[in-house]
């Protein structure tokens, strides 16, 4: 395949078991022209560069386009205007300075390090009820028993979301996610899918909103809710949703793919699953490697808005930007033996969560639950070893992992 051709590879559901041979030959060329016309960019160096480059904007989403319904009134009137506050009211990930950082002050001021930190006990006890549940099985399937339930209940707790509506959201949450995937942009088809699936969960979370302003409780959702101290902005009613879709949407989905990916990783590493086993004080290192080497995220997209000259390349004016972060991961010229996985790596400063303004902000969070799951498992699953090596992938190529990951065992500790 050409040089041009190579980023399609990566979205090809071919490679997604192992797309790091593509990685390595698109870092040959730090920044590359697509066919398509967008620019991917592949090392540490370049990426790190452009995270805090104020020309590159996150404002990339296609603009909003609702099904036609064959009503005037709808068609003509009401979706254009809901179209027009779409555009102008995305969730902040998808959001420039100065909106961008509004919103996200009003979230970490209801996200807070205590909260969090809060959470370590109910995460501890999740984890062992979800392992119980298997007890009499030699057969666990890791997504649909744990890595899947875990990060959906805290989410749900943390925000205040009823845990009874999961059935709800999780096709929702599945669909948008696909967002992410430039594909998916460019299909007229999968675009106005979006739109019907955020209206849906924008509407549960606007009744949802409601009930918190009547009843509020020592959640999230009920504090983003909550009218504002005198003299501080309130966050629109428009914008609330979107975050809320956003927290959701976005607190399970790569949580799920950070626990999957860790574990698969541990299996295929038995020495160091026994070394976590016997010492569990290495798991903030060993999450960290994990981020590294096989993150949830493995790239977003972005915008240029001026012409911008990096490693020898010009990225012109309004093309579309990829920034490859599994790649830049995996870059020999950051990382020494980038392709072994070593817990006890140093300066391992990896793009596991993004970076720059955009710097995950549920990362705390993701690093609790991942670091318990896991712990857990190694102590509580007897003989653990994977049934199939690779893994069915899930379909996307941005938000990277198993969607199904049979683990066989000899019991429950």
């Amino acid at each position: 395949m050409s040089d041009d051709a190579l980023f399609a590879e990566v979205l090809d559901p071919a490679n997604r078991a192992d797309p790091y041979p593509i990685y390595a030959r698109l870092r040959r060329i730090p920044v590359s022209r697509q066919r398509d016309g967008a620019y991917v960019v592949s090392t540490h160096a370049a990426i790190r560069s452009l995270l805090f480059d104020p020309r590159l904007s996150s404002e990339d989403l296609p603009p909003s386009r609702r099904p036609r319904t064959g009503n005037p009134l709808t068609d003509w009137i009401l979706n254009p205007i809901k179209n027009r506050v779409a555009n102008a009211h995305r969730p902040l990930i998808f959001r420039d300075p100065p909106a961008h950082d509004t919103l996200r002050g009003f979230v970490m001021d209801e996200f807070t390090i205590a909260r969090v930190n809060g959470l370590h006990g109910r995460v501890g006890a999740l984890v062992d009820t979800l392992i119980e549940r298997c007890r009499g099985r030699d057969i666990v399937c890791l997504v649909d028993d744990l890595s899947y339930p875990l990060p959906v209940a805290v989410i749900c707790e943390l925000l205040g979301v009823p845990e009874a509506d999961e059935p709800r959201f999780h096709a929702w949450a599945t669909q948008l996610a696909t967002a992410l995937e430039p594909d998916a942009r460019r299909d007229d088809e999968a675009r106005r899918v979006t739109v019907t699936t955020f209206d849906a969960i924008a509407a549960y979370m606007r009744r949802l909103i409601r009930e918190k302003r009547r009843h509020p409780a020592d959640d999230m959702l009920s504090g983003l809710a909550r009218p504002s101290r005198a003299g501080a902005p309130a966050m629109g009613d428009v914008d609330l949703i979107a975050t809320a879709v956003l927290l959701l949407v976005a607190g399970h989905e790569t949580t799920v793919n950070l626990i999957t990916n860790g574990m698969l990783t541990l299996l295929r590493h038995p020495h160091e699953l026994d070394r976590l086993k016997a010492d569990p004080e290495r798991a903030p290192r060993l999450i960290e490697e994990v981020l590294r080497y096989e993150p949830p995220v493995h790239f977003r997209t972005r915008k240029a808005l001026g012409a911008i000259d990096i490693a020898g390349t010009t990225i012109p004016k309004g093309a579309p930007v990829i920034l490859l972060f599994a790649s830049g991961n995996r870059d020999p010229e950051r990382f020494a033996d980038p392709d072994r996985f070593d817990p006890d790596r140093a300066d391992n400063q990896h793009f596991g969560f993004g970076g720059g303004l955009h710097y995950c902000v549920g990362a705390p969070l993701a690093r609790i639950e991942a670091e318990i799951a896991l712990v857990t498992l190694c102590r509580r699953l007897v003989r653990p070893t994977l049934l199939d090596d690779p893994p069915p992938y899930r379909a996307g190529a941005s938000l990277r992992g198993p969607s199904n990951l049979g683990i066989r065992i000899a019991g429950i500790a």
